[in-house]
């Protein structure tokens, strides 16, 4: 069995072992070690990467109690080689995973949820509860974990006995069977845990909860914790910045500005739809009663304003079509107050590939061609309707 290094020194970042075996499979070469600082991807927290001598260590599993790095390269058993971790990923694994604990831990005392899924993506962490967190108590508990950071407390590591274990009180997603690893943090959590963490709160850094959603009978709660914590708040700053200055805005008064615009850009949108149903109503003047079928192509334009000329249109014509041209798609509305008009809909939509449907007096869809390609069939089809 592989002796697992990552449990004595978490911060172990090169060491030399031999090799056990090694076998060719589709990952790549699957490596045996009789010792390593590698930590196999589980209970949430992602595998580490490096190198075994020059060779990437690109995945780390453990399956059935073997430990196996699939590597770009083979190896001979017996082969002593030097292997190196990708530190600043594990070490950036270990401030999020032992920001979690925290988190999880004081969420658990204010509400007595579980937390019942954990998983440590590439962008963010996501906490997974079995109830309900309000936005009050996660705002309390995400304080808390704070000040767990900056009195820098012990995180300790114990393997108790069967007898001892009974007089813990800890967290435990899952049944466990053998010994039993408890991450102890003073004050803020006791958890039954395999990954790895940092020695004391304050090499967390920060903590910061950036989003809740219900999920299932509970919620799921994203958070960032360490240099991803970091990073995010210089993204978020620099945009929140960069959109104050183009709003002329303070960065704590770009929610308000934004709400402005947008209520600018509506009152905008209602003049120039007022002035498009006033340029229809012109354009329909000109139509001559009775015409059989009549096209009106607008540039942009959606549904509403469609079917509202369409329904002008068709005061004048049996059928009523109006094409809005976007570009590459066009969006149609067909009617008539005479004719069914389904039939002609199904003709353009099995021409062009298009999508729609309807009532027998108006049909609508999308058409995913160009206006000339489009107007070419419609009038195709119509003139093979007038006979």
């Amino acid at each position: 069995m592989t002796q697992k290094l990552y449990y004595f020194d978490a911060y172990m970042s090169e060491f030399s072992a031999d090799v056990v075996s090694c076998q060719s499979t589709e990952k790549g070469f699957a490596v045996v070690l009789d010792k390593t600082a590698f930590y196999p991807e589980g209970g949430g927290q992602p595998a580490d990467t490096g190198f075994i001598n020059s060779a990437a260590v690109i995945d780390v599993q453990e399956v059935d109690g073997v430990i196996y790095h699939y590597c770009s390269e083979e190896f001979e058993p017996g082969e002593n080689v030097g292997c190196s971790i990708d530190f600043d990923r594990r070490f950036l694994n270990m401030q999020l995973h032992s920001g979690e604990h925290i988190l999880s831990g004081y969420i658990h005392q204010l509400t007595g949820f579980d937390n019942v899924g954990f998983h440590m993506g590439e962008s963010a962490v996501t906490v997974d509860f079995n109830g309900v967190v309000s936005p009050e108590i996660l705002s309390q508990a995400e304080r808390l974990a704070n000040e767990a950071i900056w009195n820098n407390l012990e995180i300790e590591t114990i393997y108790p006995s069967d007898e001892e274990l009974e007089s813990y009180d800890y967290r435990s997603k899952k049944e466990i069977d053998g010994q039993v690893r408890l991450v102890r943090i003073e004050d803020a959590d006791l958890c039954a845990c395999c990954g790895t963490h940092v020695h004391y709160t304050g090499e967390i850094g920060m903590i910061k909860a950036v989003a809740m959603q219900n999920y299932k009978s509970g919620v799921r709660i994203t958070l960032h914790a360490g240099a991803r914590a970091l990073e995010d708040y210089d993204a978020v700053n620099k945009s929140v910045r960069a959109a104050g200055a183009l709003l002329a805005a303070k960065p704590c008064e770009v929610p308000a500005g934004v709400e402005h615009l947008l209520e600018k850009i509506d009152a905008q949108k209602a003049v120039i739809t007022d002035l498009r149903l006033k340029l229809n109503a012109v354009k329909c003047e000109k139509i001559e009663q009775g015409t059989p079928y009549y096209l009106e192509v607008i540039s942009g334009g959606d549904v509403k304003e469609a079917q509202k000329l369409c329904d002008m249109i068709c005061e004048k014509a049996e059928v009523g079509a109006v094409f809005c041209d976007g570009g590459n798609e066009i969006k149609y509305c067909i009617a008539s107050r005479e004719k069914d008009v389904r039939p002609t809909g199904e003709a353009l939509n099995t021409a062009l590939e298009g999508r729609g449907g309807g009532r027998a007096e108006m049909v609508q869809g999308s058409l995913p061609c160009g206006i000339d390609r489009a107007v070419a069939v419609w009038e195709k089809i119509t003139a093979q309707a007038n006979g």
